[in-house]
């Protein structure tokens, strides 16, 4: 068993220099899922941020016969699983059944995965390549396979699993394939099930922004590099654009935001349990408890972050080209946004009210590489500055 940690690139003033958790002060009885994780012997990465989940050390879980790996990010403790799992060239996952459902992010390579209900003999089976995304039905079982002829492929694993077992203290539960399992299996359309995601339009208030929002409902997202079914998120700034996404029969939900290059976007704070992964882009993240030091994260396709509880974070593009980060969401009731209209101001940091630090952290970033800010001047002066809707997608395509 190890436990690692990476060191961010970036060090400036008010910055931790390490990208370590701080120490758990006392002990305390581990819970059941903690239990269960420490008995599989795999390596558990830990800390603020995963640089690179492609080149993260893994060992061998013996009863899923592959190379993987449990990461715990600060603000996912009990709340969110995360894994890897990499399998090797013309490589396969034996059979497995889930009492839960999974969201997979496929960091690189491509290959393929059949489900299929106990008891039937219907199989739907569906290609991938790096940057798709699936959800893995609970109580159905699946196959994955590595289509590839000579390249390992690696995939993150993402659920609600400690929070499961902390409800049913039974981790045979959560695997096992008995007598009763086609009878919790809910009846499913496989064909439709992974076929082309749909829009679901409702006017409400809103779960996450306060605001009307739509919602692209789909347990198959082929590329998340490229998806352009983008709704304008202008209160978070940097002209950004965003995609949110249930999954059918499930509670499960993400959301991506692409936003500009040379752009930022506004600190803003949350619950726990997110997982945050990039699709494109170079950049990096700054999160901080309120009143104390803060964290840099730096990030490129594959790296992964999780903001703990409450603190403010915010995202900021340093590369020529646009960025992408796809956050997997906790259950509804970690959300942490604040009910009154009154209090979501306090969760989110206008540019004209930040830390001077911030910009001139992200001016010096840019000017390393020889690159300008495109943030206007009158962002931060303006406390209610719009930014162009058409410019703002112009730089972002």
């Amino acid at each position: 068993m190890s436990t690692t940690t990476p060191t961010p690139s970036h060090e400036a003033p008010g910055t931790t220099h390490n990208g370590q958790a701080p120490k758990a002060q006392g002990r305390r009885p581990m819970f059941t899922y903690e239990r269960w994780r420490e008995s599989i012997g795999i390596p558990i990465h830990r800390g603020y941020y995963m640089e690179d989940l492609t080149t993260l050390e893994l060992g061998l879980w013996k009863e899923r016969q592959a190379q993987a790996a449990f990461i715990e990010l600060v603000g996912q403790e009990g709340i969110t699983e995360t894994r890897v799992t990499e399998i090797p060239p013309r490589g396969s996952l034996p059979a497995v059944q889930l009492a839960f459902d999974e969201v997979v992010y496929v960091l690189k390579g491509w290959g393929a995965t059949t489900v299929w209900r106990p008891g039937s003999s219907e199989k739907k089976s569906f290609e991938w390549h790096e940057a798709s995304m699936f959800m893995l039905p609970r109580h159905y079982l699946h196959e994955i396979h590595n289509t590839h002829g000579s390249e390992p492929i690696r995939l993150l694993h993402y659920n609600y699993l400690p929070l499961a077992m902390s409800a049913v203290p039974d981790p045979t539960f959560f695997f096992a394939d008995g007598a009763d399992a086609e009878d919790r299996a809910r009846d499913l359309d496989l064909k439709q099930f992974y076929g082309e995601a749909t829009l679901r339009k409702e006017e409400h208030e809103g779960v996450l922004w306060g605001r009307r929002k739509e919602a692209w409902v789909g347990n198959f997202f082929p590329d998340m590099r490229v998806w352009d079914r983008l709704e304008s998120n202008a209160t978070r700034g940097a002209g950004g654009r965003s995609v949110f996404i249930e999954f059918p029969g499930s509670e499960m939900t993400c959301h991506m935001s692409v936003f500009a290059p040379r752009t930022y976007k506004k600190a803003h704070r949350h619950g726990p349990g997110r997982a945050i992964v990039i699709p494109t882009g170079e950049g990096y993240s700054v999160m901080w408890q309120e009143g104390k030091e803060k964290v840099v994260a730096p990030w490129r396709p594959g790296s992964m972050l999780t903001p703990p509880d409450r603190w403010f974070h915010q995202h900021f593009n340093v590369g020529s080209a646009p960025a992408r980060y796809l956050a997997l969401h906790p259950p509804m009731q970690f959300y942490g946004h604040a009910e009154k209209i009154e209090d979501r101001a306090k969760d989110q940091i206008e540019y004209v009210d930040e830390d001077p630090w911030i910009r001139e952290k992200f001016e010096g970033e840019l000017r390393a590489r020889d690159l300008t800010s495109l943030v206007p001047a009158e962002a931060y002066e303006q406390r209610d500055y719009t930014w162009s809707t058409s410019a703002a997608a112009s730089q972002a395509d």
